[in-house]
């Protein structure tokens, strides 16, 4: 069984911005395998399903990014996932936008929710996938570029991000992550 987790905002309010491009892919694996995550526990949303004939549940954590782990670690505990088995998907302002990279394992980097899942879970060695947002011109307004809203002229790159995002996830499930990086990187 495969856990997929986006990380992001609660959608009411964050929707349309960068740093909910884990919470936009989430939502695109659902619509095409039909998996409703709408299931409230573990401080977060989820739902479970079948992608390409794996087990698999989607979670979305509710507990705002920077304590996204939390929701990360009580999912796991109850369902006894394997971390080989765990697969992250975040916004990064290192990559750009419209592109993706998966990584096996790794430091959290910069974002906040990842270094609440790394910490929580106290494990790198997980797959990550992650979406590029781009940084913005002026570092001292990173905050605003990851929360506030997505310009019209930025979102169809945006949206191409987490389409690939999708796809990689699902190449992984299917064929293993060497393959999916060889197909993304």
């Amino acid at each position: 069984m495969y856990l997929i987790i986006g990380l992001g905002n609660p959608e009411k309010d964050y929707s349309n911005t960068r740093h909910n491009m884990g919470f936009n892919t989430i939502n695109k694996i659902a619509k095409q395998y039909e998996i409703e995550v709408i299931k409230t526990k573990f401080k977060g949303l989820y739902g479970s399903g079948i992608i390409e004939g794996e087990k698999v549940i989607l979670l979305k954590p509710q507990t705002f990014m920077n304590l996204s782990g939390e929701s990360v670690k009580e999912i796991i505990q109850f369902y006894k996932v394997d971390e080989e088995q765990i697969i992250v998907i975040y916004d990064d302002i290192d990559i750009e936008p419209g592109t993706i990279k998966i990584r096996k394992a790794g430091g959290p980097g910069t974002h906040n929710g990842m270094k609440s899942v790394v910490h929580e879970l106290n494990t790198q060695n997980f797959k990550r996938v992650r979406v590029g947002i781009g940084s913005p011109i002026e570092k001292a307004d990173l905050i605003e570029y990851v929360i506030g809203a997505i310009p019209e002229e930025e979102k169809e790159k945006l949206e191409k991000g987490t389409e690939l995002a999708k796809e990689a996830v699902i190449e992984i499930i299917k064929n293993g992550i060497d393959i999916a990086m060889n197909k993304f990187n």
